[in-house]
């Protein structure tokens, strides 16, 4: 055999020899699980990172993630409990906590886990909103929307081995084919409300002018049978104050003396101050000194 041939077969024995010998290593880093199969059947996982070995040809590997993971869903419409349609936007927290599970159900394959995810998580959504009115979806915003959906999905994905830790909402809206028509709706729903509270409000106004017209139209009323009442008891002060004033005859007399004086007083109106008496009329007699 010359040295050539020699040397080309050293050369494919330290081949496969490497092969060999590079196909018995295992690797396990710190954030994965190595699975270690033999014809599709699991016999070992290695869970701790490290070096180990496997028989070459023999025995396949397979490296699952050990770390929670983010899966975008794709945005889907759902209806509400009031028949109201929204479309969600949301993604899931998850990681696997079995990886024979894994392996077994889904082969390893992360696009079939995420799938099956998607699946799952979407069910949940829809049967917790479509117990949920709108209004009590958007504000459960602050966590109790995503935990209800959370819990509903419940142990589903357990013959997985998937565990998930939250589903979240990245986005709540109304679909593009109805926003135009649900704004519009909207609107009108407000300016009904507006239009009560301002029918309300002009009714309790129209309530307080008539109670205080009211009001005023007794205080008014009491104040002018006051009046009368005072002007009256002023009346009779004058006139007891007058006959007790001239509770005699000769008082009386200049009584009726003023009075007449008072009276033709009166008379003279005018630009004409000429008055015509008769001789025995009591002005006549006042005037002429000869009143008794």
């Amino acid at each position: 055999m010359s040295r050539k041939s020699k040397a080309a077969i050293g050369i494919i024995t330290g081949i496969i020899l490497l092969i060999l010998v590079s196909g018995m290593f295992v690797v396990t880093p710190a954030n994965a699980y190595t699975v270690i199969t033999q014809f599709g059947k699991v016999i070992r996982v290695n869970s701790e990172p490290g070096l180990t070995f496997k028989v070459p040809f023999l025995q396949g590997k397979t490296s699952i993630p050990k770390y929670r993971m983010v899966s975008d869903l794709v945005p889907s419409d759902v209806t509400t409990k009031d028949k109201k349609v929204m479309n969600v936007d949301s993604f899931v927290i998850w990681d696997i906590q079995d990886p024979v599970k894994y392996m077994i159900s889904l082969g390893g394959d992360d696009t079939k886990a995420e799938s099956r995810l998607g699946n799952v998580v979407y069910n949940s959504i829809k049967t917790v909103m479509s117990a949920t009115n709108q209004e009590d979806i958007i504000s459960g915003r602050n966590g109790a929307l995503a935990q209800s959906i959370t819990k509903n999905i419940g142990t589903q994905m357990d013959p997985y081995g998937i565990h998930v830790y939250a589903v979240e909402t990245k986005k709540l809206d109304l679909p593009d084919s109805n926003k135009e028509a649900v704004y519009q709706r909207m609107i009108s729903e407000r300016n009904n409300i507006a239009a009560q509270y301002t029918a309300n409000g002009e009714y309790q106004s129209s309530l307080i002018h008539n109670d205080t017209d009211k009001t005023v139209s007794e205080t008014l009323s009491k104040a002018d049978a006051d009046a009368e009442k005072v002007k009256a008891q002023g009346e009779a002060e004058y006139m007891k104050i007058l006959s007790d004033a001239y509770n005699n005859e000769d008082k009386a007399d200049f009584y009726n003396y003023v009075r007449s004086l008072d009276a033709l007083k009166a008379s003279l109106k005018g630009t004409n101050k000429t008055i015509i008496l008769d001789k025995d009329s009591e002005f006549a007699r006042i005037l002429s000194g000869t009143a008794e």
